[in-house]
């Protein structure tokens, strides 16, 4: 089974709120879709005490399946809108895909 489309995950994690943005910016690059996870960040230094109980900041994470050809420009403007020194602070990075079983890379449209 092999896919005859060779794609990439790209991969963001930015502060809570900013993942439907993250997508419209993904989506303006030809991304068809992606999957937004929910969690907490867990760095030490940056954890608050609140009542004696540690706070971490809760994060989105966003996962785009995207062909292999716009990797790049769609990791650039996500990271250009969102990257660390944003309200965002996001991170992107990206991981191969060996393999992919019916997907269908159809351009988005809003109804």
């Amino acid at each position: 089974m092999e896919n005859s489309i060779k794609t990439d995950m790209v991969m963001v994690i930015v502060n809570k709120g900013f993942s439907d943005e993250v997508m419209d910016v993904a989506r303006a690059h030809g991304a068809t879709g992606g999957t937004i996870l929910s969690g907490k960040g867990t760095g030490g230094e940056k954890a608050q005490k609140f009542f004696a109980m540690s706070l971490q900041e809760e994060k989105e994470v966003v996962m785009i399946l995207v062909k292999e050809e716009i990797r790049a420009d769609v990791m650039r403007a996500i990271a250009t809108e969102f990257g660390l020194d944003s309200p965002g602070r996001g991170i992107v990075f990206s991981l191969p895909v060996e393999e992919t079983i019916g997907l269908n890379f159809v351009p988005f449209q809003e109804d």
